[in-house]
């Protein structure tokens, strides 16, 4: 008799909506992304965030029913030709449903199986293609400068790109929207583009940092 092969509780996340994170049940992960990337209806891939190996079939089931108990809200449900969908996606962070599996498996003592799958270099860079289409749709509607962040005119700020040897390098306010580098005059996005060799527009507010901390995190902190 053949051996039974153990499938996996996943967790899966897309930079088409990172507001959500789906959990689910697969005989084979590999198989199941593949059917999921098929469709051409959504400009980004999912990728594997987690995978808890269990050895029962609709085990996620019973995690659909934990999560649902806790906050019905969470779950993404919504009519379509007057049928009711209820969907394996969830509102919630992929740490938070992280949390969950991992507090399954400890209860369980089965924290070997419990696996946190590091991205590819690619779906780093989908990500953040993701992330800069979000925060330049956010500039267009309401441009950063620097004065609703409180930063004055002469201050420096830095470059900063995780996946770019230029990181480090400063330049310094010129005027409310404007900065200087190597004696030229740049808008923050213009000059993020030029430096991170972006094919694409980038939204610079994401790409630079005044006293060790993100621009765009300033703005959100000063609710400006």
């Amino acid at each position: 008799m053949a051996e039974t092969k153990p499938g996996v509780i996943y967790i899966l996340t897309n930079p088409s909506f990172p507001e959500y994170v789906k959990i689910g049940y697969a005989d084979d992960i590999d198989k199941r992304l593949q059917q999921l990337n098929r469709s051409e209806c959504i400009p980004f891939a999912f990728r594997v965030y987690a995978t808890y190996e269990v050895s029962s079939r609709l085990s996620d089931l019973k995690i659909h029913g934990i999560i649902d108990k806790l906050n019905p809200n969470l779950r993404s449900i919504d009519r379509f030709n007057g049928q009711k969908r209820v969907r394996e996606f969830y509102a919630m962070s992929p740490e938070d449903a992280y949390s969950i599996l991992a507090a399954i498996a400890e209860i369980h003592g089965c924290e070997d199986k419990l696996k946190l799958v590091p991205p590819s270099e690619e779906q780093v860079e989908a990500e953040n293609t993701a992330e800069d289409i979000k925060a330049q749709k956010k500039e267009r509607l309401a441009p950063f400068s620097f004065s609703i962040c409180q930063i004055p005119v002469g201050a420096t700020i830095e470059y900063y790109n995780r996946s770019d040897e230029k990181s480090g390098l400063t330049c310094t306010v010129v005027d409310d929207h404007n900065v200087e580098f190597e004696g030229k005059k740049w808008s923050l996005s213009a000059l993020a583009t030029m430096l991170s060799g972006s094919k694409w527009g980038v939204a610079g507010p994401r790409y630079f940092k005044y006293n060790g901390e993100w621009l765009n995190d300033i703005r959100a902190r000063l609710g400006v």
